[in-house]
């Protein structure tokens, strides 16, 4: 087995840790996050969970937004911050309670700018208007510093540079931003890094003390192929290279649709690459996945005994990157998963991929038509209690994982489509209380945030759901992430950051399950308090309205604003009919309270 890779010094492996510092949350890239206490499936749905603030941002947000708590910033105040890069090459870092901007900063040089669509060359399809950043940036929480690579035009010409910025400030660290290049030589040619021809979609990697960056092609798959480097965490100084298919012009791109290169935690990076050249003999390594040693040598592969279809049909077996897998008992007990645009699933064996065999393929497991074929979204998969959810346009889908396999069928789905254009996260306490969250609709141009229990994938919530458009969610970019972390869910579209999360209630605080003659006034009045549903904190001055749904009773107050115990209150005359009725206390962007009274003869 030939590759071609360039050997700069050795690596050393450092955990990166966090709540989300990461793309997908981890690096076994899973997107859970089994530390979420405050919602359950049980509390989002569309009367206590909405949009609560949208912060527009400066241009379309496709990485995957980040959360650190207790952050110190400027003053020495402390705040709970989400970062969110923009493809016009900014970082914002904002309060994750108010949306108010904490920093922000331009990571375009003196005399520079954003690189314009009509430059790159490709990507009129995404509806991108600029590439600034794309890659999720990645945390190192221990130094507090966010890595962050940006694409701008310096005289002239496309620059790659990668940023080391003070998570409380946005200042540049370790000496400021290092260009990226990179080349490596096949045979007697050397292979050199073309920044106008590549992107950086795959979120950052922090492992082995070194930050990986994944590049491919600018979608046209002209002239740019996959690419992989390490800087060092601590001095920005490159460290490795490595080139999957070095002796094309074009091919073996590493896109992943923004998933992150992934890690073992023992030294070894995995990834996938799309269409290009396969021919190991000469480093070529197209439609494959891939295994990289601590100095990034290429230690074995898969690739699937169909890969020249793949290749011809634009099937890339790279579009949704690969999720390991936690240890299993079982004689394999180092999975990991991989599917592509074709909709194979396939587990593989981390200890031993499986190469290349013509007459079939050398794996733990496949499932042909496990997934519908996807035309140029990703199958990306997310991971939790041995569980694993795709997103796909023909519903949600979930395969269980038991002694080291997976159901046949997924098992069950949603009866809702969603789009494959974006990842699936889950949120969830430890085993219990689990949610997948996912961008769904028809198109990402009318996407909507869906939640779903995670053992039986009913539906819980929609964006959609939500009366007098509430809730309503602005055309996404490409591959958008949801990210969640304690008790909201940011979502980056293609000019905000939305945060939804657990509305504020009205609770019912007096007067409740009264009964009167018919036509007679309650003998006590209907209250409610106006709370915080984070801080419990009662909310002054929130303007509530009183309904009996049309019974036929009346209100002396139908609208009652809350004062500074939170209270707003009103007194009801039952209708002339005897019966049942039901009262709705109800506040904009709030969760709704409900009464029952009842009229007698």
């Amino acid at each position: 087995m030939k590759f071609t890779v360039a050997l700069l010094a050795p690596l050393v492996w450092v955990a990166a840790w966090g709540q989300v510092t990461t793309q997908h949350n981890d690096i076994f890239r899973s997107g859970q996050n089994t530390n979420e206490v405050l919602l359950t499936p049980s509390n989002v749905n569309v009367n206590r969970f909405g949009k609560l603030v949208s912060v527009a941002m400066d241009g379309y947000v496709v990485a995957q937004p980040l959360y650190v708590p207790q952050v110190t910033v400027t003053g020495g105040t402390l705040h709970n911050v989400v970062f969110v890069a923009t493809q016009h090459d900014s970082v914002f870092a904002l309060d994750t309670e108010s949306g108010n901007l904490v920093w922000s900063t331009s990571l375009i040089p003196r005399g520079g700018s954003t690189v314009p669509i009509t430059v790159q060359g490709c990507g009129a399809s995404t509806g991108y208007t600029e590439v600034g950043v794309m890659g999720t940036p990645v945390i190192d929480r221990s130094s507090n510093t966010l890595y962050v690579v940006a694409k701008t035009l310096e005289n002239n010409s496309s620059v790659f540079r990668l940023h080391a910025l003070d998570v409380g400030t946005g200042r540049e660290r370790l000496g400021g931003s290092v260009v990226i290049s990179a080349s490596v030589v096949s045979g007697t040619t050397q292979v050199t890094f073309n920044p106008a021809k590549q992107l950086q979609r795959p979120g950052l990697l922090l492992a082995n003390g070194n930050v990986y960056l994944a590049f491919g092609s600018n979608g046209c798959d002209i002239d740019a192929t996959g690419w992989i480097m390490a800087y060092h965490a601590a001095t920005l100084q490159q460290v490795g290279v490595f080139n999957p298919d070095p002796d094309q012009t074009s091919g073996g791109s590493i896109w992943q649709s923004g998933k992150g290169v992934a890690a073992d935690g023992v030294g070894n990076i995995y990834f996938a690459t799309a269409n290009g050249a396969f021919d190991v003999s000469l480093g070529d390594c197209g439609e494959c996945v891939m295994k990289l040693g601590s100095s990034l040598t290429p230690s074995d592969y898969f690739s699937p005994a169909d890969r020249d279809y793949l290749d011809t049909q634009d099937l890339d077996l790279g579009s949704g990157g690969v999720l390991l897998l936690p240890d299993q008992a079982s004689t394999t007990p180092h999975l990991l998963v991989a599917a592509g645009k074709e909709g194979t699933v396939y587990l593989l064996n981390r200890d031993n991929l499986g190469q290349f065999n013509a007459s079939g393929d050398q794996v733990v497991q496949e499932l042909p038509g496990g997934l519908p074929q996807v035309d140029g979204g990703g199958t990306g998969a997310a991971y939790w209690n041995n569980n694993i959810y795709f997103a796909s346009t023909k519903g949600l889908r979930m395969f269980r994982l038991s002694n080291g396999t997976l159901s046949a069928v997924s098992i069950p789905k949603s009866a809702s489509a969603i789009s494959g254009k974006g990842l699936p996260s889950v949120s969830a306490n430890g085993t219990t209380n689990g949610i997948v969250w996912v961008l769904g609709g028809p198109t990402y141009l009318s996407p909507q945030l869906a939640a779903y229990d995670a053992t039986q994938l009913a539906s819980l919530y929609t964006s959609s759901a939500a009366a007098n458009g509430r809730d309503t969610l602005s055309p996404t970019a490409h591959f958008a992430t949801p990210t969640i972390a304690k008790g909201r869910v940011y979502v980056g579209t293609q000019s905000q950051l939305v945060i939804y999360g657990l509305l504020p209630m009205l609770q019912v605080w007096f007067g409740n399950n009264q009964s009167g003659s018919a036509g007679t006034t309650l003998p006590n009045p209907i209250e409610v308090k106006a709370v915080g549903a984070y801080s419990g904190s009662v909310l002054p001055n929130i303007t509530v309205t009183f309904s009996d749904n049309g019974t036929g009773g009346t209100f002396s107050n139908p609208t009652a604003i809350t004062d500074s115990n939170g209270i707003a209150l009103t007194t009801y005359t039952l209708p002339s009919t005897p019966g049942t009725v039901k009262i709705s206390a109800s506040a904009a962007r709030f969760a709704s309270a409900q009464f029952t009274e009842i009229a007698t003869d």
